[in-house]
């Protein structure tokens, strides 16, 4: 028997952690409005990290199945939901197949689809903060804490080849597990000649510090872990010492974000610009919900949706 309930008004699912915490489940209501969207609704079907493939299987089945469940955004669990569920698609998109996740579902023409969207919106992010020809006029390199779905987005967003040779000389990803790591190099060696690849298995805070000591100035350091939102903490500890004149983005936007607060104690000092996730939260969001409702999203629209979440 399925644990949940047939959906009585156009619904879109967010499938997180703590979904109940998200500043989403207040905004959409309203874009819905905006967008005209009628009656639509959000819920949320929370999961711990890693849970059982079974019961992965069993909520997007239920949406796939249910006539008024029309998609979901994945957060957290985006490679686990690919790895269990990826049969029950009709359609997966290349950035899904590509990075093996999936961080958005939805329903065309008959057909249940499977997508990607991070490589997208990570992108439109940090072309909001990244300076432009940042990369070839620098030569700073970028250091990405955390191996899952957000650094694997972010490093095909980065080795483009449409960037020619505004791409980061080298990108580190420092894990402190060894499986996600080795499949993060499986995923992402070879992308980009122009871009060197080290992948650091680095179990503690303290291995963290060292990494980030290392790197050279103008670099960009990322906190894609989920510790400040999913988990309590820091991917560093407080004397970690970040690169001079260099971009650091905190890609969570709620929670106790000790890893932005460790950066802000530096900022005069280091000359960081620091950033946090709320532009990549409207980008992720948006994107999703073009996808789900089959509505663009974009220019005007776009800002006038951002406007909404701001108040």
């Amino acid at each position: 028997m399925c644990k949940y309930e047939k959906a009585t008004q156009p619904t879109i699912y967010f499938i997180g952690v703590t979904t109940g915490s998200s500043s989403i489940m207040k905004v959409f209501p309203r874009w819905a409005k905006a967008l005209e969207l009628k009656d639509a609704v959000i819920k949320g079907i929370d999961f711990k990290p890693h849970s059982d493939p079974q019961a992965y299987r069993e909520a997007v089945t239920f949406i796939k199945e249910d006539p008024l469940s029309l998609g979901a955004l994945v957060t957290t669990h985006k490679i686990d939901l690919y790895n269990s569920c990826k049969d029950l698609f009709d359609y997966i998109d290349p950035f899904a197949t590509q990075l093996g996740e999936i961080s958005c579902i939805s329903k065309a023409e008959g057909a249940f689809r499977a997508h990607a969207k991070d490589p997208i919106s990570s992108g439109l992010a940090l072309e909001a903060f990244v300076p432009e020809n940042y990369w070839k006029e620098h030569g700073g390199e970028v250091l990405l804490m955390g191996a899952g779905g957000a650094s694997l987005a972010m490093s095909v967003y980065f080795t483009q080849k449409k960037f020619g040779d505004n791409v980061p000389k080298k990108i580190i990803i420092a894990n402190r597990s060894l499986p996600r790591l080795e499949e993060a190099k499986r995923i992402l060696d070879g992308l980009n000649e122009k871009t060197e690849f080290e992948f650091v298995l680095n179990p503690t805070p303290e291995e963290n510090d060292r990494t980030l000591a290392c790197l050279p100035p103008h670099s960009l350091v990322v906190n894609a872990t989920g510790l400040g939102k999913d988990g309590p903490g820091s991917p560093l500890t407080d004397h970690c010492q970040f690169p001079k004149d260099s971009l650091v983005w905190e890609i969570n936007y709620r929670g106790d974000l000790v890893f932005k607060d460790q950066a802000m104690a530096q900022k005069e000092e280091k000359n960081l610009f620091i950033e946090d996730g709320w532009t990549y939260f409207i980008h992720g969001w948006t994107q999703v919900v073009s996808e789900v409702f089959h509505t663009p999203i974009e220019g005007e629209v776009l800002e006038h949706l951002s406007e909404i979440a701001k108040n």
